[in-house]
């Protein structure tokens, strides 16, 4: 195991495909000379040149529109979003053109491409600039979507990501840049797309979550031991695709869950699941299935009111106690 941050496993998912595939490129916003917005690309453009590492204008649209009519020519591009705030820019190439082209040109057109970058709150950067919109792709089919939170993570399902034949959504919170976390040292270290993960096992209440929100429910398990309640951590890793087999087989265990994320409460994520859950499991639940999110508001930029917006650990663990019954 080689311990490193989860922007260098992301540098060396993308390295590795480079070198293995001709065909895989990197494409977007001060990706090359300036190595990246949060240096995820640093090296890339001196090992790979100019060709295959592409700087680009500020026109996510555009060179949205350029990965996706690559991608039907043969080419797996790799296209990074400064920020996923600024990828709405892009969204009708994602959503309308990459998306639906296998449908619509019944089967002759394959669109293997990763759209990739940063999402999510990173710290006081206000309203258009804190979203965590992994559920607006998540909505749409022919769109596969990821989140990881470990460096482990980052690295595996990139590289899955990359070698799938459909477009995949690669969401990294921006305040997961500088984690460090365990790789495995191997040749072709892989995490098939739709396989969540269970972080921590437990018998009391299971907390599902996906990207940073995994860590505050670690956080929150540990709280939880202190006080007698044994949490289980299901990480989600792969949105959509759904990993139904494993949240129930821990709701079958624990027969509580609460399910956390960092988007707004409405249409979310942790609706999906709950349903889910109360589709096919309802019979092992011993309470209702409780939802943290962020709440219901454009991001504050005052730091006590963007604190008061998000999520928290305390939410968690309060949520925890309240499907135990310990109120």
């Amino acid at each position: 195991m080689s311990r490193i941050t989860y922007r260098e496993a992301l540098n060396q998912a993308m390295t590795e495909e480079m070198e293995r595939d001709a065909r895989v490129f990197l494409m977007g916003e001060e990706v090359g000379e300036y190595d990246g917005a949060y240096k995820v690309s640093q090296g890339m453009l001196k090992r790979f040149g100019p060709k295959r590492v592409i700087d680009t204008p500020i026109t996510e649209l555009g060179f949205a529109g350029i990965g996706v009519g690559a991608a039907m020519a043969g080419l797996r591009p790799i296209i990074e979003f400064m920020t996923w705030n600024f990828a709405i820019l892009a969204m009708d190439q994602i959503v309308n053109a990459a998306a639906k082209m296998l449908y619509m040109s019944g089967g002759q057109y394959a669109v293997p491409i990763v759209f990739r970058g940063p999402g999510g709150a990173p710290g006081r950067v206000a309203a258009q600039h804190s979203q965590a919109l992994e559920n607006w792709m998540a909505n749409v089919p022919g769109l596969k979507v990821v989140a990881p939170s470990t460096p482990a993570d980052a690295k595996g399902l990139l590289k899955a990501a990359i070698r799938d034949e459909d477009p995949v959504i690669v969401v990294e919170h921006e305040l997961l840049y500088s984690t460090v976390g365990e790789v495995p040292d191997v040749k072709d270290f892989l995490v098939p797309l739709g396989r969540a993960d269970v972080k921590r096992e437990g018998r009391d209440v299971t907390l599902i979550a996906h990207s940073r929100m995994v860590l505050f429910c670690l956080e929150a398990a540990k709280e939880l031991a202190k006080q007698g309640i044994d949490a289980e951590v299901v990480d989600l890793r792969t949105i959509r695709p759904l990993d139904e087999n494993t949240i129930l087989k821990s709701i079958a265990k624990t027969h509580r869950a609460v399910v956390v994320e960092e988007g707004w409460r409405f249409a979310g994520i942790g609706a999906e699941v709950s349903a889910r859950i109360m589709e096919r499991g309802f019979d092992e639940l011993d309470a209702p299935v409780l939802r943290i999110t962020t709440k219901d508001v454009p991001m504050p930029y005052a730091e006590n009111l963007e604190r008061m917006a998000l999520p928290s650990v305390a939410e968690i663990v309060q949520a925890a106690r309240t499907v135990c019954y310990r109120n």
